[in-house]
């Protein structure tokens, strides 16, 4: 596939990466030649100095027989431009664009079509990273809530503490503790390495656990695999910019949420803006108004702001002090792996790996409705729909057992109409079947997207 990427910052280069290593033909637009040097030196791809929505820039690029735009700078205007030109004079068939501006978004139904503004797909990663963190709030104990099948099917991963009731249990076992509940787990991830589950694979501490269920189930899951976490009552969001005011609002009307933001005119606005949080003018990291504020009752502290150093570093006092659960919004991948590795906090949110799930969508082959990143990017969960009859479908009329899944490959659960059925050897997909599958190695992605791709015969 033929992709043009405009914009070579954190997501942008990020996106060019993954879809680069897939395969795909991709050409890098933007004005800072060192952004371009730095992903030119280390990735097989092309790149274009300019500015991202003039005509002549996008045709330097390829866009005249170009598959995609993907625009991700950081200016609104400039990624819908793109897209118009894109669309008016090169007829491009897909144009994603990257939109944060809750003015525009708020009007998404009027002004985002072929008539107006024609982007086929918008992605606001402020928006996507707070559904993100709102899901794993909702689930105390839960490392990563993944919806599915319109939110008929979660993926939720936790991590196993040492203690519980699980450690030492075979697989197996799991069915006979949550009777009535069905479940399947994924994946597990030990010391960083994925396991393939069996019947008869032991859990252990510090285990990461993926497992598969119908959204209403979820929650009594995640309350058996981590028993002893209690419910989320007291936030602390630090930073309230875009990503924190929204989280706020989504939050106040069910939890005690008190905002921190060091900027007296962003902290008088969003006070105007909330109705039960409470906002607070300082520093996040300041030891003495954390104390001010108990911090050692709080259950979630999360930091958002847009300095990923800061957002570490308060985060890391937090939990110093008593915080149950210490959540960071940090943009360089390196940082991400530095902190998840070494523990120092909880939680660390990527905007990017939620941001690439939501493109991966659209760039995936056949019909795939829904794909998450997972792992930063070295794992994948697809929702895949399954077409065709026995003949011309490589799944459909088929057990699971039947079916060449490419190794380290499992599938979990179908969501069939208005049911979940969680699969076992025995289960046969149908035509129209949305199948969830989890991949631990994500190169084998092509082979599963030829499993689902429909024979020449099928009318």
């Amino acid at each position: 596939m033929k992709i043009i990427i405009l914009g070579a910052g954190q997501v942008g280069g990020s996106v060019a990466h993954i879809l680069a290593s897939e395969a795909n033909d991709v050409t890098v637009v933007d004005a800072d030649a060192e952004c371009l040097q730095a992903l030119q030196d280390r990735l097989d791809l092309r790149t274009v100095r300019g500015h991202a929505s003039y005509p002549a820039v996008l045709e330097q690029a390829g866009i005249a027989d170009a598959d995609m735009l993907i625009a991700l700078t950081d200016n609104d205007e400039v990624n819908m431009v793109a897209c118009q030109v894109a669309h008016t004079l090169f007829n491009t068939p897909t144009k994603i664009a990257r939109v944060r501006s809750s003015s525009y978004m708020a009007y998404q139904e009027q002004l985002f079509k072929d008539e107006a503004l024609p982007i086929d797909v918008l992605i606001s990663p402020e928006q996507l990273v707070t559904d993100h963190i709102q899901r794993i709030i909702e689930h105390p104990g839960a490392l990563q809530v993944l919806d599915f099948a319109d939110g008929q099917v979660r993926l939720v991963g936790v991590k196993v503490y040492e203690g519980s009731t699980l450690v030492g249990q075979a697989l197996r076992a799991l069915p006979k503790r949550m009777p009535g509940i069905e479940s399947r787990v994924a994946a597990i991830f030990r010391q960083g390495s994925p396991i393939i589950p069996e019947g008869d694979t032991v859990i252990e501490a510090d285990d990461e656990v993926f497992f598969i269920a119908a959204r209403k189930n979820t929650r009594a899951i995640v309350g058996e695999l981590r028993k002893f976490d209690k419910m989320v009552k007291r936030i602390i969001i630090a930073g309230g910019g875009h990503i924190g005011a929204r989280l706020t609002q989504g939050l106040e009307d069910r939890f005690q949420v008190k905002v921190v933001e060091c900027n007296p005119a962003t902290a008088r606005r969003l006070s105007e803006q909330l109705s039960r949080a409470i906002v607070l003018q300082g520093d996040a990291a300041d030891e003495n108004l954390l104390r001010q504020e108990n911090i050692e009752q709080v259950d979630v502290y999360c930091a958002v702001t847009n300095d990923d150093e800061a957002n570490i570093l308060s985060a890391m006092q937090a939990k110093r002090m008593g915080a149950r659960k210490v959540m960071a919004l940090i943009n360089l991948v390196s940082y991400v792996d530095l902190v998840e590795s070494s523990g120092i906090i909880d939680i660390a949110i990527s905007p990017q790996q939620a941001t690439i799930g939501s493109l991966l969508t659209h760039v995936r082959r056949g019909d795939v409705a829904k794909v998450h990143s997972l792992r930063r990017g070295a794992a994948e969960a697809i929702e895949a729909v399954a077409h065709g009859d026995y003949k011309t479908s490589k799944v459909v009329g088929r057990r699971v057992e039947e079916i060449r899944l490419p190794p380290g490959t499992t599938i979990g659960a179908i969501a069939r109409g208005d049911e979940v059925i969680i699969c076992h050897h025995d289960t046969v997909i149908e035509a129209d079947d949305h199948v969830i599958l989890f991949l631990i190695d994500k190169k084998r992605v092509s082979e599963v997207e030829r499993l689902f791709a429909v024979g020449a015969t099928f009318l």
